[in-house]
Parts: C-alpha cells; sequence; structure tokens
C-alpha cells in the first residue's frame, strides 16, 4: 500500500468503531499521513448557556481531528497530552472545520496542531496534541 492508501484504510477502521465522533454527526473530509480534516454542525444541543458552542464539544472535535491524524500510519496511537485556547465563539449553525497537521513526529511521540474554523474562514480554536504510539495496528502490513 501506498502512504496514502495506508492512511485511508486505517481511518476507515477507526471510523469503524468511533461511536463518538459519529454520534455528533462528524465528518471526515480528507485524510493523509499526519493530516486530517474533519467537520461538524453545531447543534442546538452542543450550545451552552450563552447560547454558544459549547467549548467541550470543539474540543472534541478538534481532538477527533488529532486523533486520525496521528493514527493515520497504521500504528494505534493515542492522545497523551492536549490543550485548547478558544478565540471566538462558535454560534448555532455553525459548520465548524477542524484541520490537523502534523508538527513533529519521532520514535513513539507526535505533535500536532489543529486549527478550528466555521464556514466563514474565521479561526474558533487552536488546540495542540501530544500523541504516544502504543501497541498494535489497524490493517494487516
Amino acid at each position: 500500500m501506498t502512504p496514502q492508501e495506508l492512511a485511508e484504510a486505517s481511518a476507515d477502521a477507526m471510523w469503524a468503531a468511533d461511536r463518538a465522533s459519529q454520534h455528533l454527526g462528524m465528518v471526515i473530509e480528507h485524510i493523509a499521513p499526519g493530516a486530517a480534516r474533519l467537520r461538524m454542525e453545531v447543534t442546538r444541543t452542543m450550545t451552552n448557556g450563552h447560547d454558544n458552542g459549547h467549548g467541550g464539544y470543539i474540543f472534541t472535535l478538534a481532538d477527533s481531528a488529532f486523533a486520525f491524524a496521528c493514527n493515520s500510519y497504521n500504528a494505534v496511537t493515542v492522545g497523551q497530552q492536549a490543550s485548547i485556547t478558544y478565540l471566538a465563539p462558535a454560534r448555532l449553525g455553525d459548520h465548524l472545520t477542524a484541520d490537523a497537521r502534523e508538527v513533529s513526529r519521532a520514535g513513539r511521540s507526535g505533535v500536532y496542531d489543529v486549527e478550528v474554523t466555521n464556514q466563514h474562514g474565521t479561526r474558533i480554536a487552536l488546540f495542540r496534541g501530544m500523541s504516544r504510539t502504543v501497541r498494535g495496528s489497524y490493517v494487516p502490513d
């Protein structure tokens, strides 16, 4: 398999078991080695007491994009640490896109940045996740 085919096969296998991302209506728009783009619409049940998109759902979208990016090499990889900075509120009905890209990958550790934007291109949040590769793979080598 090419690296791109391996990334797509790994994403397909992960997606089949990712009930959280599926339940929230996330869609995978792009997968490549070390990169992923997911989108999600902010629904009424995702709004907080200020009638904005709840930060936990924005974090979950970014975290899912991070997960698909760092698992794109057919090696089971988990999140070790993550942080997020909220830059602007998300609104009911917004279509959020989380673009994850690999910053560094060495040995069993990786660093990934995720930018979350709305349908107008407004930056909603910046997320940084650190990953750790553990045992296992998604598809036979």
